[in-house]
Parts: C-alpha cells; structure tokens; sequence
C-alpha cells in the first residue's frame, strides 16, 4: 500500500487596522500561530514582520478591499474611528468610516465566502455613554448578524477590556500616564480616583483573539478581560511606588475634563438583553510586569535614545 499525502492548505488571514497597537498584536498572534496574514492599514505599519504582507488603503474603497480579501479564510477588522472624543467632534466622519468600511468588508466576505469574520467591538455596546462611537458599534453588530442570517457569513465579535502594552499611542490611559510620569515627574488626569477598569495586556489578547478562532465561539459576542480590574487612584499608587513615589499627580482643567465626556465610571453595563461569553485566559501576564514592561518601551524610546 503506498504513501497516502494529505496536502494541508495553511491558513490565510487578513487584519484591517494592522498597523495599529492592537491591530499590529493581533497580526503577529497570527503569525506566530504559522497562519499567513496579511495588513491592511490606511497607515505605513512600523512593525511588519517579514513573514507579514502589507496593503495600504482604505477600507472605503470597495474594490482594493475585495481584492484584499480574495483567498483568505479568516477576516479581522479592527479598523475605523475608535477614540470617543474624536467621535463627539466628527459625528458624521466617525459614523460614515465605522459603518460603510464594515459593510465594505462583510460584501467582501460575501464574494468570497471567508471562514470567519471576527470584529472589534467594545463593552461600550452595553451602555448608553460612548457616544457616537459606542452607536457605529452597535449598529455594526446588528448588520454583522444580519449579514450571517442572510448569507451565511460567520462571525465572532469581541469586545476587550481596558488595553495596555507595547504599541500604544497617546490616546491610550496607561501609555500617556506612564510617559508623563517617566518623562516629567507629573501625571495630569482628567477626572477622579474613583473609576474602575478591567485591563488586560495586550499580548493576552492577541492571543486570544486568535484562540477564538475555535467554533465554540462561532456567531458568538466574546467579552475579552483580563484579571486587573483596578481604580485610576490605586493604578496611580502602583505607578508612583515604580518609580521611587516622587510623582505628582495633578487635575486637569475643566476644558480636558469635559473632552473626557462619554466615559463611564464604574461600570459601563446599562440592562440590555444582549448575551456574551467571557473569555479570561489562565495564562497571563502579571499587571506589574505589564506596567513594567510598557515602562521600559516608554524610557527606551524617549529616554535612552536621546542619551
């Protein structure tokens, strides 16, 4: 009897918005998981491998993202306007890219009949804070589910906690704290103490935004968090006693503080009767070490380089 040779197809992934801080993560989650991958960013990614092929455009031009799309069996879009504030003061800007670029995706996936389509959502999605943000949201995961029921595209939505790593820009908390606090012994914050967060580093969810690939979480909304769930007041402690406790913490004016608007305190959940899984990995990466490590990042770049 001979040799029977099974020809085993690797797999072929796509991440809009891959350039970016969670994007770029999840892309070399992909990777690493020997899944060819793909970015596609209106922006140059500065952390493209050289196992990673990058397409720049946008993802309201229809034709380049069909043509992205073409061949691959997992889609992950994690593009458009994520920042709140920016959605309060581009309302039509924000609705338009969050919207149309995920529709513009899901006929891709239509065409060419794609495995998966996993998206970025936010626990905004429970609340009725995030704005004009939290609204492109949640209309993208109706139409999401109506694009499965009428053609058949499967999905998995997630929804992360309070991210935090390598990567990040200055919209994202613990990065711009970290930078003030190494960089000029000060930490301005917005609004108070008091406000809890779940975090999770962002290597626990590229992984895991990869782990969902499996089909218990087919057509499923996935709550990605991590095992942080701290007060702004006691991350200030963590941060302050890192650095030697000679941080100073000050109140940023009245005009920051309303550009703030649209973020919960406590808790985002308002009732709704939407159904989520959660997924909380057993293996992690401990908080301190995040911090840690995003500390590192932050002096190596503005720090040791200028030396």
């Amino acid at each position: 009897m001979g040799l029977i040779f099974v020809d085993i197809k690797m797999k072929k992934a796509i991440v809009f918005g891959g350039s970016g801080f969670v994007g770029s993560h999840v892309a070399d989650a992909l990777t690493n998981t020997d899944i060819e991958t793909t970015i596609f960013d209106i922006n140059q990614s500065k952390f493209k491998n050289d196992k990673q092929v990058f397409i720049q455009g946008s993802i309201l031009d229809q034709d380049l993202v069909n043509k992205a799309i073409e061949g691959k069996d997992y889609v992950y879009h994690l593009a458009g306007q994520a920042d709140i504030g920016i959605s309060f003061e581009a309302p039509k800007e924000t609705l338009s890219l969050n919207i149309q670029g995920t529709i513009n995706i899901l006929e891709a996936c239509r065409t060419y009949n794609v495995e998966r389509f996993v998206f970025a959502s936010t626990i905004y999605v429970y609340s009725d804070l995030g704005g004009f943000y939290r609204a492109s949201k949640q209309a993208c995961e109706i139409i999401i589910e109506e694009y499965q029921k009428n053609f058949g595209i499967d999905y998995t939505i997630l929804r992360y906690g309070s991210l935090y790593g390598p990567r990040a820009d200055e919209k994202n908390l613990i990065h711009r704290i970290l930078k003030q606090a190494i960089l000029e012994k000060t930490i301005q914050i917005g609004y108070g103490s008091e406000e809890k967060r779940d975090y999770i580093h962002v290597y626990d969810a590229a992984r895991m935004s990869v782990d969902i690939l499996s089909k218990s979480y087919k057509n499923s909304h996935v709550m990605l968090t991590g095992h942080q769930y701290i007060s702004r007041g006691e991350l200030l402690d963590i941060i302050n006693e890192m650095l030697g406790g000679d941080i100073k913490v000050e109140k940023a004016d009245r005009q920051e503080s309303d550009r703030l608007h649209g973020h919960y305190k406590f808790t985002p959940y308002v009732f709704k009767p939407q159904i989520s899984k959660k997924l909380v990995s057993n293996e992690y990466l401990e908080f301190g070490q995040g911090i840690l490590n995003c500390m590192e990042e932050i002096h190596e770049k503005y720090v040791a380089q200028k030396s």
